[in-house]
């Protein structure tokens, strides 16, 4: 299918919820983690659900001898996903003064998602890359969290105005991700997710898994 479907689309925020109750994990003692998104005292970002945890272990067990997964961020609280996609939004009014709200709302949606249905705020999504044994972050083609206009469409993971190094790199992350059940957003090549509504959509299962939930306090 080469539908881009985004996280904007009424079929994704037509997915029922079934919450399972998985808690919410640290993945710091299991996982090589970067510190570029830490905004949170009690270092929400470092948390997914355990099912996700489990998928990303298997994940990492699959790839090529001397290659790590680089955890970045996991969880995002809804009020701090909130205002990402108002920002966003923001930027884009000033750029776009005659796009309509709607527009606006799918465009935004390329790169952070509604708050209401955000994988991130569910513990369901992680952005993360690759990393050499030395822990050394490896060439995927644009920084993490480029947005289509700063990187003109090469944060796409299709993107074709990339090098072969970094096509090649894409390829081998999402071989081993995709093997264990987790699902790109096709306009982020650093977002992959299990378990939440945009997961279902994709892969066909009846109901997500885990739905928007606060940290619980520890």
């Amino acid at each position: 299918m080469n539908e881009i479907i985004l996280m904007s689309d009424a079929r994704v925020a037509a997915v029922p919820v079934e919450e399972c109750g998985e808690p919410l994990v640290d993945v710091s003692d299991v996982l090589l983690v970067d510190d570029r998104k830490h905004e949170d005292a009690q270092g929400a970002e470092l948390h997914v659900r355990q099912g996700v945890l489990d998928r990303l272990v298997e994940a990492q067990a699959l790839l090529p001898d001397g290659l790590r997964l680089l955890f970045v961020e996991g969880y995002r609280p809804p009020a701090l996903q909130h205002r990402y996609f108002e920002s966003y939004g923001d930027e884009l009014r000033a750029a776009h003064p005659d796009w309509s709200a709607d527009r606006i709302r799918s465009a935004a949606s390329r790169y952070v998602s509604p708050p209401e249905i955000a994988p991130h705020s569910a513990g369901a999504a992680v952005d993360l890359t690759l990393a050499g044994a030395d822990g050394r972050e490896l060439d995927l083609g644009t920084p993490m969290n480029a947005n289509p206009e700063q990187s003109d469409g090469a944060c796409y993971t299709g993107a074709e105005n990339i090098t072969a190094e970094a096509g090649a790199n894409r390829a081998v992350l999402g071989k081993a991700l995709g093997a264990v059940g987790l699902v790109n957003y096709p306009t982020e090549w650093w977002h992959w997710s299990y378990g939440d509504r945009y997961w279902a959509l994709m892969t066909g299962a009846p109901a997500a898994l885990y739905g928007p939930r606060d940290l619980d306090p520890s």
